[in-house]
């Protein structure tokens, strides 16, 4: 290092693409989120949906969500653009047997209608501009059935998280470990870049999250766009009511012509 400039800095995410999260993170995936969510609630609101149709995880990822809902009964089909992700999910019991077409999940590239399309854990956002979300979402109309839904859950912007546009929390401390975010956030296309920071005995590993997130109203209306229209809207998948101080939300669409 020459005069305290490191060399071969890229800029910013510049090399980012649809598969990138995945497949950095999909070793430690499971064991950094797998306790940070109760799936139970999420397959019952999903299974009850299905109502034994189809369904298709888009971003399905190791199978957090799919596996159990396969084992509900539900017939399960996933997308995801990772194929480290998807491997994780092959080694799974159960994970061999749910079919994933390897891809972008705005393409949304499988065959036929479903009862059931579902996004968990605010996946949306990992498409990282708005005409890649309305993309998404025009697809998923395409693939409902007259009587299918629409399932996404998502966190509620909250721009006071950052100072200077930017922030740095503490996720995790354990006896081997600590995880840190650090994010820089541009309001201006609603954008953040981030990196979790997992630092252990062994050295430090980094794993980077570009996202764009979205405005439940905002939603709405790329929906309504797309074909979609909002029939409610959680706060939670046990269907907790939503209001001001929720800070997620489960909202659940059909189609447009379904409603009228």
């Amino acid at each position: 290092m020459k005069g305290g400039v490191l060399p071969c800095l890229t800029p910013l995410m510049e090399n980012y693409g649809p598969s990138t999260y995945g497949d950095r993170i999909a070793e430690v995936y499971d064991e950094l989120y797998g306790h940070m969510a109760d799936v139970s609630g999420v397959v019952d609101l999903l299974a009850e949906l299905a109502d034994k149709g189809r369904a298709l995880e888009l971003g399905v990822g190791t199978g957090r969500v799919a596996l159990p809902l396969a084992a509900a009964g539900v017939t399960v089909e996933g997308v995801d653009a990772s194929e480290a992700m998807v491997a994780r999910l092959r080694e799974k019991p159960g994970g061999a047997d749910i079919p994933v077409s390897l891809g972008n999940f705005a393409d949304v590239a499988v065959e036929g209608t479903f009862r059931l399309i579902y996004i968990p854990f605010t996946t949306f956002f990992a498409l990282t501009s708005q005409e890649e979300q309305i993309r998404c979402l025009r697809n998923v109309a395409a693939h409902l059935d007259d009587h299918g839904w629409f399932v996404m859950d998502a966190w509620v912007p909250d721009p006071t998280r950052y100072r200077n546009q930017q922030a740095v929390s503490v996720t995790q401390v354990a006896a081997d470990h600590v995880v840190l975010d650090a994010t820089l956030h541009d309001p201006v296309t609603q954008t953040i870049r981030s990196s979790h920071v997992v630092m252990t005995d062994a050295g430090l590993r980094l794993y980077p999250v570009f996202a764009r997130y979205a405005w439940p109203a905002e939603l709405d209306a790329m929906a309504l766009a797309s074909g979609l229209v909002l029939v409610d809207r959680f706060g939670g998948y046990d269907r907790r009511p939503f209001d001001a101080s929720s800070p997620r939300h489960v909202s659940v669409y059909r189609l447009r012509s379904a409603s009228t």
